[in-house]
């Protein structure tokens, strides 16, 4: 974009009241709203069983160390 180009919408931004300002806003968040690509029934499918995968083994780990450490501070502390 061009130093006169931003320059002049800088100016006409300046002259625009508030409320045109948040009407300008919000059409400008519904024409981007309007360019998301929505996943498919079948994508979503795959990434809601891979974030429960995740979970679960994260899950196992976590749990494996916190019984390892459980049984190492039982053995020293007793």
């Amino acid at each position: 974009m061009s130093q006169a180009t931003a320059a002049a919408k800088r100016s006409s931004a300046d002259k625009m009241g508030i409320f045109a300002r948040l009407a300008q806003f919000f059409r400008e968040i519904f024409s981007e709203l309007k360019k998301v690509q929505r996943p498919t029934r079948d994508e979503l499918w795959q990434m809601f069983i891979t974030v429960v995968v995740f979970v679960v083994a994260i899950m196992i780990f976590v749990g494996i160390f916190d019984l390892i450490f459980g049984q190492l501070t039982f053995l020293i502390f007793g």
